[in-house]
């Protein structure tokens, strides 16, 4: 690998503005939100898999990627939104979040019990940690997500379709924004300082000679 090919490798990836992200992010979710307020919990399902796409689209023309949890949770929409409209059944979009919150758990904790940490590939690796750092992060995460799983058949199968869609758009969110937050003081404890282009290029040269 040459020179310009390492510096190329440590390009990242097209970083949108941060209201860009959020929309992309809360933008489903409230279009889901504002289409069951108006009209019925089935017309926000086909709102809500149609955002979801446009969301999809506009992260990839505007970054050129799409992050992994985002296509997971798009698949998963678009499957059980299928379901729910096809079927005429308010249970599928209903579980979907148990889907999600459960499959993200499990990626997660069994990767720890092989000894790997995906939470990076998860949410595209924003920063750099130590080995020990990511074990924590990820369990910790991994515990979230099967809480949430937890949370979210507690709140469908005893509370009206109306106080479920209120609680997947302005509960869910917050909880999730609050933990991540929370996790801060943990990945600055871990954070190790990323390789410089020069740094990286010395190192390959290294490599290449020896």
């Amino acid at each position: 690998m040459t020179k310009d090919s390492a510096t190329n490798d440590l390009v990242p990836k097209n970083q949108p503005h941060p209201l860009f992200k959020l929309a992309t992010e809360l933008g489903p979710l409230l279009v889901f939100f504002f289409v069951n307020a108006k009209w019925n919990l089935f017309a926000a399902t086909g709102a809500f898999m149609v955002a979801v796409i446009a969301a999809i689209i506009a992260s990839y023309v505007v970054t050129k990627h799409v992050p992994m949890m985002a296509l997971v949770t798009a698949v998963v929409v678009l499957v059980f939104g299928t379901l729910t409209l096809v079927l005429h059944d308010e249970t599928f979009i209903k579980m979907k979040p148990t889907i999600v919150y459960t499959l993200f758990g499990a990626v997660l904790g069994g990767g720890l019990l092989f000894g790997r940490s995906f939470i990076a590939i998860m949410f595209d690796q924003v920063f750099n940690l130590t080995a020990e750092g990511w074990r924590k992060l990820t369990l910790r995460w991994a515990l979230f997500f099967f809480a949430m799983a937890v949370l979210n058949e507690a709140v469908w199968r005893t509370q009206t379709t109306e106080f479920w869609v209120s609680f997947k758009v302005f509960g869910m969110v917050p909880l999730t924004m609050l933990f991540a937050i929370l996790q801060m003081p943990l990945t600055k404890r871990y954070q190790v300082a990323p390789a410089t282009l020069e740094q990286s290029a010395t190192d390959e040269g290294d490599v290449s000679g020896r």
